[in-house]
């Protein structure tokens, strides 16, 4: 997946400000007119808000969580814009100030699996909720691909990458071909034992959640959603061994 392109995302915010800035109309000669009006046309400014709004999803995420109602003015989206624009111009330098420039893990570049039913909840911030539905796809994929609803969740993945010849309908994902070594066995075991570990210690909604407040719940999240995204690339990518 594509990386945001920061100059194209910051002349879009610029478009969209001129477009929604307020002024005083020139009425003409001896005529006042008390308030103001939007710049641009109201179907324009729509537009370009719409644009806006997915270039926050992406800069500035949770930035809907307090939302108002009422923002005919756009002037509450206006004030989220500019501070998006500022994050975009200045990365690099708060990278740099502000300390170590480890590298950025993009929620968006996970596999489709993990992203794609949870991003919604993400978005607005119900970051144990985008955890719960990763596990729940990741799991409906793997049974699909193994022709599997007899079984679910540890009980699937256990069958799934076991060691031992498939038989009737429990078919195996191999994620290596067997070339006698060890490492064939040793990485089926890992990947067993994987997801075993996910699917009890994460999938359960009661465990590892942090209080929203402390600040650990986002980041958290994310970490969970990277364990499931490398389970689902190796399901997604292994070879199905049937009887």
């Amino acid at each position: 997946m594509a990386k945001l392109d920061p100059d194209w995302a910051t002349e879009e915010i610029d478009a969209f400000l001129e477009v929604t800035t307020q002024v005083v109309p020139d009425m003409g000669s001896g005529v006042v007119y008390f308030g103001t009006v939007m710049r641009g046309a109201k179907t324009e400014a729509s537009q370009r808000a719409h644009v806006v709004e997915q270039i926050l999803d992406r800069v500035l995420p949770g930035w809907t969580r307090d939302r108002p109602k009422n923002d005919d003015k756009y002037t509450w989206l206006r004030d989220q814009a500019s501070r998006a624009k500022a994050a975009l111009q200045r990365q690099a330098e708060l990278t740099e100030k502000l300390g170590d420039n480890a590298p950025d893990m993009d929620a968006a570049n996970l596999h489709p699996w993990v992203w794609e039913n949870g991003k919604s909840y993400w978005k607005t911030g119900h970051y144990h909720q985008a955890v719960m539905q990763a596990a729940i796809r990741v799991n409906a994929e793997t049974q699909a691909k193994l022709g599997r609803m007899d079984v679910s969740e540890v009980a699937l993945f256990n069958e799934a990458f076991s060691l031992s010849e498939p038989k009737g309908d429990a078919a195996r994902l191999r994620v290596a071909q067997d070339d006698g070594g060890k490492t064939y066995e040793s990485l089926h075991r890992g990947a067993r034992a994987f997801a075993d570990g996910l699917y009890t210690a994460i999938r359960n909604p009661g465990m590892h959640r942090p209080e929203a407040n402390d600040g650990g719940e986002e980041q958290l999240a994310l970490e969970q959603l990277a364990a499931f995204s490398l389970l689902a690339r190796w399901v997604d990518e292994a070879d199905v061994e049937r009887a």
